[in-house]
């Protein structure tokens, strides 16, 4: 393990939170000292969730290390079970208790508790957020679903929709916009889940036809043990952008029986159209770095590529878990994919990409904006604004609407910012300019050209790494001259310049000095 500011993923029982708050009666008693109740932040602040999630912890302390720990969370479980009444107890460890091994699952069992505990072993040092969260509903569904039998008369156009989960990025909306379109289609939504199922629904899985898989990273291995289990297949294209809505469409008809009738939703789709406008011909050719969880990633790859002509220029996620999908992905672009967990490799990546738009996480929405690149979030983890009050679903035709305005708009506020600042010498467009509804003409205009003063921020934006061998002086002339060059290339443009002049000795940098590093670095 490293220390890191930013990490893409809590530890796994993080996961089994999300799971359970995203339940209704569910109860969470998590062997935690004091100090691992930090969780509670991301629902309350971060997804805006108007309760607590449903967690107890026992939060003992130091001095509780000399007696008993396991008595503390016996007492946890029976003021949890005494208070909420749940209909089911999950219990389990956080990453700092696990290391006294007090087998919370079996202490449990020793408590005779008239509800069912489901007890989660979740290797803290070895797996993380999403992997806690896919293993915590496996054991939910093996445990409601296991002794059921299945029905002989089940409607072939049933189906469950499983993996949606709190803090999921947008998958409110998903939920909401599939199940609609499934329904025009001839589809019967039966159960969705976790996101807003209880326990005893979980044992109603068996009696749908098939299932639906939305974020196989939540729950591909539940579908699996249920296929295995109860012979149930099930749907796994994710259907992100235009082309897989239809073909994921196409995929649950033919599970439902209903692939002769004629396909629904697509006149709500207007993405195609906007791609192929005359003002979204600029766009084609757009170099863009995609960085995420698997299943947005590898979808907004396709998207990006086949829908709205962009040239991938790089892809990754932090899901080591998924690393294979991604990789196979990335061949169809012809790069070398990036699995990590570190931003600062994130970063250096995106770097050495040169992308005109950054597509991932709130990490790289912090890194773009240094780097003054267009940037829009696609994947957790996200902020507080990546929860919207508005409908903004990713999935479906609808989402593919909601995509192509969160990407394109970036690109084409950045291609006005461009636009300015190769117009900043102009009267009209200088620094010292006032507002052009106030009065015709800026009083500074009539005093001679402005003085082109470069900010200390600005400077830092423009070069993003500096070189640390030189403290470099520029010519007026030659600054202006810079800022004419693209903001999304014009870091690297510094970064040559100045190396080449220390390289040459050459003192101050000019135009000249400027043109020729140009030609210097094109050999």
């Amino acid at each position: 393990m490293q220390l890191s500011m930013w990490t893409y993923e809590g530890p796994p029982h993080v996961g089994a939170m999300r799971i359970a708050a995203s339940m209704e009666g569910l109860h969470y008693v998590l062997h935690a000292p004091q100090g691992d109740t930090y969780a509670d932040l991301l629902f309350t602040m971060i997804e805006r969730r108007p309760s607590r999630p449903p967690v107890t912890y026992t939060t003992f302390q130091a001095r509780d290390l000399g007696a008993s720990t396991a008595d503390v969370f016996k007492s946890a479980c029976h003021d949890a079970v005494a208070r909420f009444r749940p209909e089911a107890l999950l219990v389990g460890a956080s990453c700092t208790a696990e290391l006294l091994q007090d087998d919370p699952g079996g202490l449990a069992r020793t408590l005779d508790l008239d509800i069912p505990v489901v007890p989660l072993e979740l290797p803290s040092y070895q797996k993380k957020e999403n992997w806690g969260a896919s293993e915590t509903f496996y054991r939910l569904v093996r445990a409601f679903a296991s002794n059921r039998q299945r029905p002989e008369n089940i409607a072939p156009n049933s189906c469950n929709i499983l993996g949606p989960t709190s803090l999921g990025f947008r998958n409110r909306d998903d939920v909401r916009e599939i199940s609609r379109l499934l329904g025009e289609n001839g589809l019967d939504v039966r159960l969705v889940a976790p996101l807003g199922a209880r326990p005893a629904d979980l044992a109603r899985l068996p009696e749908a036809a098939f299932n639906i898989v939305l974020y196989p990273e939540i729950a591909e291995t539940a579908a699996r043990w249920l296929q295995k289990a109860h012979n149930m297949p099930f749907v796994s294209t994710v259907p992100i952008g235009v082309e897989a809505t239809q073909r994921f469409i196409g995929e649950a008809r033919v599970l439902a029986g209903l692939e002769d009738s004629p396909l629904t939703g697509l006149e709500s789709d207007r993405l195609t159209w906007y791609s192929k406008s005359i003002d979204s011909n600029y766009l084609t050719g757009k170099r863009v770095f995609i960085f995420g969880d698997a299943t947005h990633a590898i979808a907004a790859a396709r998207i990006a590529n086949r829908e709205l002509g962009f040239k991938v220029s790089g892809l990754g996620t932090y899901m080591r878990e998924f690393a294979r999908d991604v990789r196979a992905a990335a061949r169809e672009y012809d790069i070398e994919p990036l699995i990590t967990d570190d931003h600062l490799e994130v970063e250096a990546a995106i770097l050495e990409a040169r992308p005109e738009l950054v597509l991932g996480t709130q990490m790289e929405r912090h890194i773009a904006k240094r780097l003054r690149v267009p940037c829009a979030v696609i994947s957790a983890p996200v902020h507080v604004q990546d929860f919207p009050a508005r409908y903004s679903p990713q999935m479906g035709f609808e989402g593919a609407n909601a995509i192509f305005d969160s990407w394109v708009h970036p690109l084409m506020m950045g291609l006005e910012e461009h636009l300015l600042s190769m117009f900043r010498d102009d009267f009209e467009f200088n620094d010292d300019a006032a507002a052009s509804h106030l009065h015709a003409h800026s009083p500074a205009s009539k005093e001679g050209p402005p003085k082109q003063a470069v900010s200390t921020a600005e400077r830092a934006g423009d070069a993003a790494i500096s070189v640390p061998a030189m403290s470099s002086v520029w010519t007026d002339e030659a600054e202006r001259e810079l800022k004419k060059v693209p903001f999304f290339v014009r870091g690297k443009a510094r970064r040559n310049t100045e190396t080449f002049a220390a390289d040459n000795g050459i003192h101050p940098i000019t135009v000249e000095t400027l043109y020729d590093a140009k030609a210097h670095f094109a050999r």
